[in-house]
């Protein structure tokens, strides 16, 4: 009876070890639930921002503008981009509704045509005002738009990261995928690869110069994005940030684009 007894356990072993083993794809989910977890709750939020154009030669354009933005329930936020110089694209406005499974809305208001034009939701990987961000990239991160993939721990620039692959769930993305290397103990961005439809890397970002505010939330300071094929690259800054303002969601009403010269 014994013998039987043992033989038995040895058979449920590998499938009691299956069931306990935790999938790529659950870990990676995981781990990007706890990313979205921590930076929930802040409500809204404006900050000074500066845009450095740079071309593979090194020469600079430089623009600045305000940003603000509107923390929504159970939907993608709200934001809106007003640009107060050079004056060539002083008071071009840009609107934004993320979703997370429907086709994300954005609007761009240019003074000198004095329009507002609707940006198709399958022109979303095209650059933005001649930047290396594409329309995509300036939408909040929104977790049902993506799966995951954990692929392994790595250190960079001296941040131990987790690295996870995510793969675009909505319609007309640019991209075929991303890694991303996440902070293990912050919990947020420090580094994405874009891969593009053919799946050959396109562009980096990096993101640094962080800083905590209301004792939970991280800000970067800085962030750069380098064009692998173009040797472009763009550099945002940004100071001042401000939340809670009481911004309400009429402050992110297409009338506001108007408004904003």
């Amino acid at each position: 009876m014994k013998k039987i007894v043992i033989s038995l356990l040895f058979c449920l072993l590998p499938a009691i070890s299956f069931a306990e083993e935790v999938t790529s794809e659950q870990k990676g989910l995981e781990i990007m639930q706890e990313v979205d977890k921590r930076d929930l709750g802040w409500g809204d939020m404006a900050t000074d921002m500066k845009m450095i154009l740079k071309n593979k030669n090194g020469d600079e354009h430089v623009r600045n503008l305000k940003m603000t933005t509107l923390e929504m329930q159970d939907d993608g936020d709200k934001s809106l981009s007003i640009f107060d110089s050079p004056k060539d694209v002083k008071g071009t406005a840009f609107l934004s509704f993320t979703h997370a499974l429907e086709a994300d809305e954005q609007w761009l208001y240019l003074p000198a045509l004095k329009r507002v034009k609707r940006i198709s939701s399958s022109n979303k990987s095209g650059p933005f005002l001649g930047s290396e961000f594409a329309f995509e990239d300036l939408t909040s991160f929104e977790l049902k738009k993506y799966k995951y993939n954990y692929l392994r721990d790595e250190v960079i620039d001296g941040i131990d990261c987790f690295v996870i692959e995510t793969l675009p769930q909505y319609e007309h993305s640019g991209y075929a995928r991303s890694l991303v290397w996440v902070d293990k103990e912050r919990y947020i961005p420090i580094r994405i690869d874009y891969y593009d439809r053919k799946n050959a890397l396109l562009k980096t970002q990096t993101f640094s110069d962080y800083q905590q505010y209301l004792g939970q939330y991280w800000r970067a300071g800085k962030s750069l994005m380098e064009n692998h094929l173009t040797g472009k690259s763009t550099i945002l800054l940004w100071e001042n940030y401000t939340f809670r303002t009481g911004l309400t969601e009429r402050n992110f009403d297409q009338s506001t684009l108007k408004r904003s010269r």
